[in-house]
């Protein structure tokens, strides 16, 4: 067991989280590449395991999945998955030995979304919290704002006789910005990447198109009043053929700065994100109520910033950040 100086328990089940060498038993919070490997074991949810099939292919060994909620005997620990609210299927780990709870968040996002269940984060002694948008200029407008704003640049765009492209990931955001557009009565054209694994969300019963848009995968041209959904620019594959006149947008929370639309070479970049912004993680701490803050994947200072708020932070050092459990 290792046990950080105030006693607090990770756990004697040796379980790798999120992590991206093969382990013996592995947690994957979500399908992304850089949460996964081909573990020996890998323990997810239903959903995860579909995609985590789907990306790592035939080569997998043993997927044992975790039901939102339903506890599973590992070791001298109870091991339970949450919802994560990052994508459909994330998910965040609760180990309890019975004396001391210990919550790994892997990527969160507190808000509602359509495509994600809704984070639902329980009580823990220590938690250790990822915090990517850890600096207080990091808060996202509302996402109604952003969806508004969005569909008024589309509309603008296909009254001047040209595509709009969304570069997105094609594992989370894409289905995401698919559901919000079919449900605005706006039909999308997917790249065949992002399209194999909307099909594997609607088969696990997430279904993306409305009774007035459809979904399709791209058909080789770009189609009058259609959205193509296409991957982040410098991805593989991510060109396609003949989309004539575009007007392309980034969707991520890295557009709170300004420069994000030159780096990312798009006409728009508009805030929509995925992770918990600033005011999310605070208040992530408050519903999780911990005695110690273990943070990961984030600025150093944000660390700084809870120390001054009075809470027991640290930074989570690489060497532990490899194996939690």
């Amino acid at each position: 067991m290792y046990h950080y100086d105030d006693g607090l328990f990770l756990t004697t089940a040796r379980l790798a989280v999120d992590v991206r060498r093969r382990q013996p038993r592995g947690f994957v919070s979500h399908a992304h590449a850089d949460h996964m490997a081909r573990h020996e074991v890998a323990f997810c949810t239903p959903a995860t395991g579909r995609m985590y099939r789907h990306r790592l292919g035939p080569t997998l060994r043993r997927v044992v999945e975790m039901p939102f909620g339903q506890p599973l005997a590992l070791g001298d620990c109870q091991v339970t998955a949450h919802p994560a609210g990052h994508c459909f299927g994330s998910a965040m780990l609760l180990a309890d030995n019975g004396r001391e709870r210990l919550l790994y968040t892997g990527d969160f996002r507190l808000g509602e979304a359509l495509t994600a269940e809704r984070c639902e984060p329980p009580r823990a002694d220590l938690l250790v919290m990822e915090s990517t948008f850890g600096k207080p200029r990091y808060v996202m407008p509302p996402r109604s704002e952003v969806i508004e704003r969005l569909l008024e640049l589309i509309h603008g765009a296909f009254a001047a006789g040209r595509t709009p492209v969304i570069h997105a990931y094609a594992l989370g955001k894409s289905q995401e910005l698919t559901k919000v557009l079919t449900t605005a009565g706006v039909p999308v054209l997917q790249h065949p990447d992002i399209f194999a694994i909307s099909r594997l969300y609607e088969a696990c019963g997430m279904r993306l198109d409305s009774p007035t848009a459809a979904v399709r995968v791209y058909p080789g041209r770009a189609l009058p009043g259609h959205v193509v959904l296409t991957t982040p620019r410098g991805m593989k594959g991510f060109r396609l053929a003949n989309l004539g006149e575009t007007v392309s947008f980034a969707m991520t929370g890295w557009a709170i700065d300004e420069a994000t639309k030159y780096r990312w070479g798009v006409d728009h970049a508009l805030p929509f994100s995925d992770h918990a912004d600033f005011n999310e993680l605070l208040e992530l701490i408050e519903r999780v109520a911990p005695r110690k803050v273990l943070c990961t994947h984030g600025p150093r200072e944000f660390v700084e910033t809870l120390k001054g708020r009075g809470i027991n932070a640290e930074p989570l050092a690489p060497d532990k950040q490899r194996r939690l459990f």
